[in-house]
């Protein structure tokens, strides 16, 4: 029977552990989110900061012909 009582102190052992993981799962993946919306927002800013120089150095040399897109 010692088999059986081990057996059983395994799978709540177990299910306690996985409990403790899906949690922390969570909260790692609300960081992960949070992280990744903060880089969204640093990116915007520098592609706008990219623009804004890009416009600069084009007013800078007026004989240059302008880009074509």
């Amino acid at each position: 029977m010692s088999s059986l009582k081990d057996t059983v102190e395994k799978i709540k052992s177990l299910e306690a552990e996985k409990k403790k993981l899906l949690l922390e799962i969570a909260e790692l993946k609300k960081m992960v989110d949070s992280k990744a919306t903060a880089l969204e927002s640093e990116v915007a800013v520098l592609r706008e900061e990219a623009k804004s120089l890009k416009s600069l150095v084009d007013q800078e040399q007026p004989n240059k012909p302008a880009k074509a897109d």
